[in-house]
């Protein structure tokens, strides 16, 4: 199997994410993608991230109407940091040494990867895939010579519909009551008035 592997807080997730995943699983022949919503992300503890349940059940809304798209709450149910070479053994051991794993990330995390916990072990345990919007160039020369022959093998770039969103700007919209409708799925829309999530 080939699994693509969209993780992030999603808080809220939002129609970017989705048009990603999409356009991914469409250009590498995935055969689903997991969305993974992370528990406490080691580049974001000084922020306040929203009760996990809500972040949980909205991805769970947003995804529900694609076939290829599933929802994994394992990072939510480790204790401590959420490692990303900890979900790739994880997911390993769950589909087998034989399934390979495609981990999504935006062109801005490419910069950062030799900054992760573990990186080359994790590069050579999964595929990355960097997405960027058209006409943006992504400078491969820092990651190539850092991961080596690990980075011509393991991470590549692609080109995905940019669609300029951000969980950010959402949450500042919400909390000054300004409108999100086209920006999230109509039902996370729903959900996040409901619930009275970021006011």
């Amino acid at each position: 199997m080939k699994i693509g592997i969209m993780g992030g807080t999603f808080d809220p997730i939002h129609l970017g994410h989705l048009a990603t995943a999409e356009a991914v699983r469409e250009i590498f022949k995935l055969d689903e993608v997991l969305f993974i919503p992370a528990a406490r992300p080691p580049h974001k503890l000084g922020r306040r991230v929203t009760d996990e349940r809500h972040r949980l059940e909205m991805v769970h809304l947003a995804t529900r109407s694609n076939k290829f798209f599933k929802v994994s709450d394992m990072e939510l149910k480790r204790t401590g940091l959420s490692y990303t070479l900890d979900t790739m053994n994880e997911l390993h051991r769950t589909f087998g040494a034989a399934t390979e794993l495609f981990f999504i990330i935006g062109a801005d995390s490419l910069a950062d990867l030799s900054k992760w916990h573990a990186a080359r072990e994790l590069v050579e345990k999964c595929h990355f895939i960097a997405t960027t919007r058209q006409g943006v160039d992504i400078d491969f020369s820092a990651v190539e010579e850092f991961f080596g022959a690990a980075a011509r093998e393991h991470i590549h770039r692609v080109t995905t519909p940019g669609l300029e969103i951000s969980s950010t700007d959402l949450r500042e919209r919400i909390r000054l009551r300004r409108s999100i409708k086209y920006l999230v799925p109509e039902a996370v829309e729903e959900y996040i008035l409901r619930e009275e999530l970021y006011l």
